[in-house]
């Protein structure tokens, strides 16, 4: 079973028609918490057993500087330029190639993927 996906405000919305399309659960903050404050989103994300996708590099801070409890798995996107209907076709890939572990950050630059564990429990 695929997991359930909170994509955050900023992830483009062709991206979240993509993935739907495809038979992804996703959540889009756009739509449902616009304007939500970064903890709130990912306590959304935590509380929902979603895995939170993001351009926001705020969420790395939240969790290994200021100790927010995160969401199963959290994605980085660290791409500068990018097509809108890219995002997705990365997840779709990144997830293909089993290139996801929970409990870890994630961070993809459009060609790499690195990851740091969570802290604690």
């Amino acid at each position: 079973m695929r997991p359930r996906w909170l994509l955050n405000e900023n992830f483009p919305m062709p991206s979240v028609k993509r993935l739907r399309a495809t038979g992804w659960e996703v959540l889009a903050v756009a739509e449902s918490a616009a304007s939500a404050a970064d903890p709130a989103v990912m306590a959304l994300a935590r509380e929902q057993g979603r895995w939170l996708a993001t351009f926001d590099r705020d969420y790395g801070e939240l969790v290994f500087r200021q100790g927010f409890a995160p969401p199963p798995l959290i994605l980085l996107l660290r791409v500068q330029t990018y097509q809108p209907g890219e995002p997705a076709a990365w997840i779709e890939a990144l997830y293909a190639e089993g290139q996801f572990l929970e409990r870890h950050f994630h961070i993809f630059d459009g060609r790499t993927i690195r990851r740091r564990p969570f802290l604690g429990p």
